[in-house]
């Protein structure tokens, strides 16, 4: 035997019964099937309930629709030879309804059980419409009253089985001995044990199919609707949802729970200890494969299997210091909200007591907040509890999948991405099974939240970021090589798709629309045009891509005054020039704000210590709450180079020079030498400490001359350091005759920086520095005595290149 469920869209009109009777024709078995109210119906029913309730006459009017629905359908449908009979039993059932609603307009109210009685015509009379037609199809067809199968409990408008034990007894002794081959009943009605009319709940006539099919043991439960089965979202809110082929029952039941419409939350229940399989099918599609429902399946490596949502929900809080250690405070919040047949759809405590959190429908807000409010009246009145909280507006959305717990990172891709596209998370909620990741958002969200998760978890999309490079000499060019080689890479294994549509140096900029040749882009650059600073910006903002990128490679104090116009234009700012970010403050701080108002990253990892993630770890020390005590670093590799190779048989100018040819120091080698640029850094890493400074309250002890300081030009540079070579040498000597080596060290702590040569012993973090490297040494309230350590090359091109690529890939996964 199979049980046919067909909902009310499915049977709306006549056009649509008569599909439903097609399919049903096709079954090659004994059939029963579930019928809901014609389309609107139950809608025109409550309706009419409420207008005679408030003594409106116009609930008259809607009466002859609900007539003219019907009678129409039976005309349509049902041979004029055959009509009488039907016609004149509809009509009476509809006099008993028009008395009903009589009753309630005269006593001016309408009681819960009355409200079932009403409502309960809707599919009393499609069921009996819809048999009567199939037997004028030569069907073997035969109506049953559902009301005298299934017995529920007097919780009316949303009634429980009474005894399952009685109720599938009735049921398996109907079918057993009914001999038609298909029987047609009402689905979401039945009766108390008095024989009083009682609803199931909206949806419930998925939850009669499901307690017919259990009772008889059932090879199937078909659920038939207006979709092809259930998706990975609601696809008139996800244009891109597709259909799941197999679910299983603990998924399904989460999804139909998360507002998965095709299903009724508790229809899976009486269907799951039997193990019988429920399909979702299409109506107007039957060809179409729909969705299986059964036990625990294979995923074909889809952890989450869908995003649902709950709208019109409201956030109730109940929290305060009296709640903190005192057994029962839980049990009275719960209990109160049962007594008041309020359903709770979601929980989440502060494991310090301090506050519980439900989620309920908006509709039963109101009523909560009194109840609650009044059963913790004492506890108000002594400020012990506060009053309940109520946040209304807001909807639920979940992730959904079994096993979810067993694959890392789901949670944090969620609501990153959540983050990502300005949803606010106001209470997030995962179940012990791990097979639901909740949270929720304002009504206003949805949509937006929906998609995004869909993009994120179910399409193969490939991200496509647009470059705008200026500067291609060492840093530039090395970058561009790097994304050349990677850029397969990242498109098959990040999902990346990194384009550079154009550059520029000093000289010349060049565009292409579709993506410039990483082969051959000196030789475009070459026949580029004019290099102008404002048109470049103009060309980028006129061509409007998604996911723009600026990187400045320069060291221009012009260039850094740009960036305020790419971040107001929503496009995303890359840059190792320090200059900005150590302008003054409020310039700084401006950056940041336009970065976050306008969802436009504004990175800078190469600002200090070229590759090494010496900001990111310190954003992230301070994220977390931590608090910096104390920073020592020794931040210039082009400095650190120069003393690890000068001694008593080389000369000053020779190893600044080496050091400016192997691309460790800037173009002009004295904004490393002044210690303008050390100082540029620790100003830098004390603004992301959280500290406000400007670079005039730095103390810069240079080492240098005056005359080299006030130098010019390279040329003349140059020529004073072999003027004073023997300056040099002496400092060197003073180092060497403690055993120790020269290190031009920063220092933060207390609010004040300074940078300067130190002479570093042994045994000191600093002492073995080779090369170009840097190190950083950060004292926090975590890492006090023993500071966290950042140690590793800290100049040249390449590192330099890679950790603005670095920066680039996170803009492409933000």
């Amino acid at each position: 035997m199979k049980v046919l469920k067909f909902g009310g869209t499915s049977v709306a009109n006549a056009k649509n019964i008569r599909l439903v009777k097609n399919i049903v024709a096709h079954s090659n078995t004994k059939t029963v099937v579930v019928v809901s109210a014609f389309g609107g119906v139950t809608d025109l029913l409550l309706e009419a309930a409420s207008l005679a309730s408030t003594q409106q006459e116009t609930y008259k009017e809607v009466v002859k629709k609900i007539e003219h629905r019907h009678i129409e359908t039976i005309k349509d449908l049902i041979p004029i030879t055959n009509q009488s009979k039907i016609l004149s039993k509809v009509k009476s059932e509809l006099n008993v309804l028009e008395t009903l609603l009589e009753g309630a307009f005269f006593i001016g109210e309408i009681t819960p059980k009355l409200s079932d009685k009403i409502v309960s015509y809707g599919e009393l009379l499609s069921s009996y419409i819809i048999s009567e037609f199939f037997i004028s199809e030569k069907l073997d067809a035969h109506y049953k009253d559902s009301r005298e199968l299934l017995i529920t409990n007097t919780t009316y408008g949303k009634a429980s089985i009474l005894n399952f034990e009685d109720t599938n007894t009735l049921i398996h002794h109907y079918f057993t001995t009914n001999p038609n081959l298909i029987t047609v009943l009402g689905g979401f009605i039945a009766a108390s044990s008095t024989g009083d009319s009682t609803t199931l709940g909206r949806g419930g006539s998925d939850y009669t199919a499901a307690i017919i099919a259990a009772a008889v043991n059932a090879e199937g439960l078909e659920i038939w609707t207006d979709v092809s089965g259930m998706y990975t979202a609601n696809p008139k809110i996800v244009k891109q949802a597709q259909a799941i082929p197999n679910i299983s029952y603990e998924e399904a039941m989460e999804l139909s729970h998360f507002g998965a419409k095709v299903l009724y939350p508790p229809t899976i229940q009486p269907v799951l200890a039997k193990g019988i399989p429920i399909q979702i099918k299409n109506t107007f599609d039957p060809e179409s494969v729909g969705t299986l429902i059964t036990k625990s399946i294979e995923k074909n490596g889809k952890t989450v299997r869908g995003i649902s949502h709950i709208e019109n929900v409201s956030l109730l809080s109940l929290e305060g210091p009296g709640m903190v250690g005192i057994p029962g405070i839980s049990k009275r919040f719960f209990e109160v909200l049962s007594l008041a047949q309020i359903s709770i759809v979601l929980i989440t405590q502060a494991s310090s007591e301090h506050s519980i959190c439900i989620g309920i429908a908006d509709l039963d807000s109101t009523a909560a907040q009194e109840a609650i409010n009044n059963e913790f009246q004492y506890e108000i009145s002594l400020g012990r509890i506060k009053p309940i909280l109520v946040e209304n507006n807001l909807a639920i959305i979940a992730l959904v999948g079994d096993h979810m717990k067993n694959h890392q990172g789901l949670s944090g891709k969620m609501f990153s991405n959540l983050g990502k596209n300005n949803v606010n998370i106001r209470v997030i909620a995962q179940g012990s099974s791990e097979r639901n990741i909740s949270a929720v958002i304002a009504n206003s969200d949805v949509k937006k939240a929906l998609n995004s998760l869909h993009e994120a978890f179910f399409e193969e999309n490939i991200k496509q970021l647009n470059l705008f490079i200026m500067g291609v000499g060492n840093v530039g060019s090395r970058l561009l090589h790097q994304i050349k080689q990677q850029k397969k890479y990242l498109k098959e294994n990040l999902k990346l798709n990194l384009r550079v549509i154009g550059i520029s140096n000093s000289r010349t900029m060049f565009f292409d629309e579709e993506g410039i040749s990483l082969k051959h882009w000196e030789e475009a650059l070459a026949k580029g045009e004019k290099a102008d600073t404002e048109a470049f910006f103009k060309a980028i903002k006129k061509l409007n891509y998604r996911n723009s990128i600026f990187i400045d490679n320069t060291a221009s104090d012009v260039i850094s005054k740009t960036y305020t116009k790419y971040l107001s234009n929503s496009i995303s700012v890359v840059t190792c020039n320090k200059i900005a970010c150590s302008s003054e403050y409020e310039n700084y701080k401006n950056l940041k704000y336009l970065a976050q108002k306008y969802n436009a990253p504004f990175l800078f990892e190469t600002n200090v210590g070229a590759g090494l993630p010496i900001i990111d770890t310190l954003k992230h020390l301070i994220a977390s709450g931590d608090k910096i005590l104390k920073i020592q670093a020794v931040l210039s590799g082009s400095l650190n180079f120069v003393f690890n190779n000068f001694n008593n048989t080389t000369t000053f100018n020779n190893i600044v020079k080496q050091a400016q040819e192997e691309g460790y120091t800037e173009p002009d080698p004295k904004i490393d030498l002044s210690g303008i640029d050390v100082a540029r850094k620790i100003l830098i890493l004390a603004r992301e400490s959280g500290y406000q400074i400007d670079i005039n309250e730095i103390e810069n002890k240079s080492f240098l001359p005056e005359e080299s300081l006030n130098t010019n030009n390279n040329e003349d540079f140059f020529a004073s350091l072999i003027k004073y070579e023997a300056d040099f040498q002496e400092m060197y000597a003073e180092a060497h005759q403690k055993d120790c080596k020269l290190k031009y060290v920063a220092q933060f702590e207390n609010g004040k920086a300074s940078v300067g040569l130190q002479h570093i012993p042994k045994g000191h973090d600093f002492y073995n520095l080779e090369g170009s490297d840097n190190i950083v040494l950060f004292f926090t309230e975590r890492y006090p005595n023993q500071p966290m350590i950042i140690k590793g090359a800290g100049a040249g091109a390449d590192v330099t290149a890679s950790g603005i690529f670095a920066d680039i890939i996170r803009i492409g996964n933000f």
